[in-house]
């Protein structure tokens, strides 16, 4: 009985994340698209839905999928611990999928700066003698 709560428990906080988290980025996502679409409204709009869309989808089919892994729960204890678990994989998944489209979104308005971005993340704090120094 206790799994059968563990798998509502799971499926509810994770789908009431994902919707929040959603809602949150197509709210406030929307200038960043028009920015990116040089003022173009609509088509912004269009985009900021389609991937609201693609996000639910995404999620929710992760978290119905994922529902059977992460081992069992017999004890109070061991419930608390697989529902974490399970969560925390669904908010790492989230967080994610936000930082690729982001920088999927930022590679198409600025390239350039974007391209550099990629390079000083990839060569970290200290230059080693493969990455070569910014403004170079």
């Amino acid at each position: 009985m206790i799994m059968i709560w563990s798998h509502v428990c799971y499926l509810t906080f994770s789908i009431l994340i994902t919707v929040l988290v959603g809602r949150t980025l197509h709210k406030h996502g929307r200038l960043f698209l028009i920015d990116i679409f040089a003022g173009n409204i609509s088509t912004a709009d269009a985009v900021n839905h389609l991937l609201l869309v693609g996000y639910y989808l995404t999620n929710i089919a992760l978290v119905s999928l994922g529902i059977r892994y992460g081992g069992e729960a017999d004890t109070p204890q061991s419930f608390v611990e697989l529902l974490s678990y399970k969560v925390g994989w669904v908010m790492v998944i989230l967080g994610g999928m936000h930082f690729f489209n982001l920088i999927v979104l930022f590679s198409i308005r600025w390239p350039d700066k974007a391209t550099a971005t990629l390079e000083s993340l990839a060569c970290g704090v200290e230059t080693p003698a493969n990455c070569r120094p910014q403004g170079s």
